[in-house]
């Protein structure tokens, strides 16, 4: 099982060369200067790497690998997506 906080919201910072998982969550509507909230999570049992389910920016639903996620928050809130403000990340 796979659990996650209700209010949890990450970032994309997208991992680049060969190996990088598909898809490439910058190319496909995210951005890293948005956090989104995390709709739910998927882990196939043939694949050591977990699916994290979010809106992208134009509200389309994805399956991106965790590798390319760092957490960005917890917010109560109904907002699906939520500015990044990188000055707060370096506090």
């Amino acid at each position: 099982m796979i659990a996650f906080h209700p209010n949890l919201f990450v970032r994309v910072e997208e991992l680049t060369g060969p190996r990088a998982p598909q898809p490439s969550p910058l190319q496909n509507g995210f951005s890293p200067d948005r956090l989104y909230r995390v709709l739910g999570v998927y882990n196939a049992s043939e694949s050591s790497d977990a699916f994290f389910i979010l809106p992208n920016d134009r509200d389309e639903m994805w399956f991106i690998c965790q590798r390319h996620l760092r957490f960005g928050a917890i917010v109560e809130t109904s907002a699906h997506h939520l500015p990044y403000l990188h000055a707060q990340a370096s506090d």
